[in-house]
């Protein structure tokens, strides 16, 4: 799997739903993140393979606006886009000037990023959810209940009530680790953000699957 797919599947992940809670760390999820409406923070990318050594790292900044709203920019050491207006998701790669267009439905919000911009409420029907205290730091380790996930294993950590921290693992033993930095909360942003028209012969696919 390319560094590029492995980020376009994080980000096509951070928008789900919550019914049935059916453990504490689940109900401690659920009271962190039911009263988060929008998320705007920098991050920090690094891609290990099975052995911990770096393959990749990435930085760049993300917004969310629930429901299903989201915004992700890599802008090192290559520029990427991924865009969601809360009904289709696009991924634009300026390099190869190619969009992939895809709809924002149940396959798609299966991957991490695009979990928060969702509600809390299936999270707790499409995970097994364990918590653990490190200090100031909360975890909590998400085991998808759906085999068709494409990650084995989703970890949140929290400080502060605030997202801080985001790994996937996949089948292969590839960790994706991401940190957030200059996080805010709750803070209105322009439904603008979450629009975006692909430019003049910009290659476009559409992903129907």
């Amino acid at each position: 799997m390319t560094v590029k797919k492995t980020l376009a599947t994080l980000v096509v992940g951070l928008a789900m739903p919550l019914s049935a809670l059916a453990s504490e760390g689940a109900e401690r999820l659920s009271r962190i993140l039911e009263p988060m409406q929008t998320y705007e923070a920098t991050f920090e990318q690094q891609i290990l393979d099975a052995s911990g050594e770096r393959l990749q790292e990435a930085r760049g900044s993300m917004w969310l606006s629930r429901p299903g709203k989201f915004r992700w920019e890599v802008d090192a050491p290559y520029q990427q886009l991924v865009v969601s207006d809360g009904e289709d998701v696009v991924l634009y790669d300026p390099d190869l000037e190619q969009a992939t267009v895809q709809a924002l439905d149940q396959r798609v919000t299966h991957t991490p990023a695009l979990l928060l911009s969702g509600s809390a409420d299936e999270l707790v029907e499409s995970f097994d959810v364990t918590r653990s205290q490190q200090g100031s730091a909360e975890r909590f380790s998400l085991l998808p209940k759906d085999p068709d996930t494409l990650f084995e294993e989703l970890e949140m950590t929290f400080r502060g009530e605030r997202l801080v921290g985001l790994q996937m693992l996949d089948s292969t033993g590839q960790r994706t680790a991401i940190a957030f930095h200059d996080v805010q909360m709750n803070r209105a942003i322009e439904d603008a953000r979450f629009d975006f028209v692909i430019p003049d012969g910009t290659d476009v696919i559409r992903d129907t699957h």
